[in-house]
C-alpha cells in the first residue's frame, strides 16, 4: 500500500521555517521528491475511492492537487509558499470544489486531516442543500447520526448564521441544521497517524463514512 514519507512532512516542516524563494530554489529537489510521493498516494486514493464513489473513476491527481504556489496578491502575508498539500477528489477535479463535495486529503505537519462536504457553498447550491434538509430532515439526521459517522467525525462542522436563514421558518425543529454555512465531516489526524503503514487504509475507510453525507449535499 502506498505510504506518507517521513521526508515529506519533514520537507513541510523546514519550508515553513524557510518560506522563501531562495531556499525553495535550493531545495527543489527535494519539494519534487515530496511532490511525487503525495501524488502517488492521491492517485492510489482515487482508485479506492472510485470503488465505492464510481462517478469518481478516471480523475487523475494532477486534477485534484492544489499548488504549493500561494495567491498572495491580496494578501498582508507575502509568504510565497503554502506550508501543506492538499487535494480535493471530487468529480471533474477541484475547479468543481463549489459545485459539488467532495473528499478533501490535506498533510501539514500538526495540522493534518481528512475532511469532505461543501465547504462555503455558492448561494444557489448552499439554498439547495437547506431545503433538501427543511423537506427531508429525517433523511439528514440519519446520516449524520448514524454511530459510525459519529464515531468519526463527532458531528457536522462549519460555520453559522446567528438567525434563521432567508425564507426557512425560524420556528422549525430543525432550524439549527438550516443555519449552516457550510456542511463539513472533518477528521484530524495525528502525524504519527499518517506516517503509520496502515493509514492509507484508514484514510479510505473514513472517506468511506463521508460517502452518504457527500450524496445528499449533491442532491440539487
Amino acid at each position: 500500500m502506498p505510504q506518507i514519507n517521513k521526508s515529506t512532512l519533514d520537507f513541510l516542516a523546514t519550508l515553513s521555517r524557510n518560506n522563501n524563494k531562495e531556499w525553495f530554489d535550493q531545495h527543489r529537489s527535494d519539494y519534487a521528491a515530496a511532490k511525487a510521493n503525495f501524488e502517488l498516494f492521491v492517485q492510489e486514493l482515487i482508485t479506492e475511492i472510485s470503488e465505492f464513489d464510481p462517478i469518481l473513476k478516471g480523475l487523475e491527481a494532477k486534477n485534484v492537487i492544489f499548488r504549493i504556489n500561494r495567491d498572495i496578491r491580496f494578501s498582508k502575508d507575502k509568504s510565497p509558499y503554502k506550508t501543506n498539500m492538499g487535494a480535493f477528489i471530487v468529480r471533474g477535479g477541484k475547479q468543481n470544489g463549489n459545485k459539488f463535495a467532495g473528499y478533501y486529503f490535506h498533510i501539514e505537519p500538526g495540522q493534518c486531516m481528512l475532511a469532505g462536504g461543501a465547504y462555503v457553498p455558492p448561494a444557489e447550491w448552499l439554498n439547495a442543500i437547506r431545503e433538501n434538509i427543511n423537506d427531508y430532515p429525517e433523511k439528514f439526521l440519519k446520516i449524520i447520526n448514524d454511530p459510525s459517522f459519529r464515531k468519526k467525525f463527532g458531528q457536522i462542522e462549519g460555520e453559522k448564521l446567528k438567525k434563521a436563514p432567508k425564507g426557512f421558518d425560524p420556528g422549525s425543529s430543525h432550524i439549527e441544521l438550516l443555519k449552516y454555512k457550510s456542511y463539513l465531516a472533518v477528521k484530524q489526524t495525528t502525524d504519527k497517524q499518517v506516517l503509520s503503514p496502515d493509514y492509507f487504509s484508514f484514510a479510505t475507510d473514513t472517506f468511506k463514512s463521508m460517502k452518504p453525507l457527500n450524496d445528499f449535499l449533491n442532491e440539487y
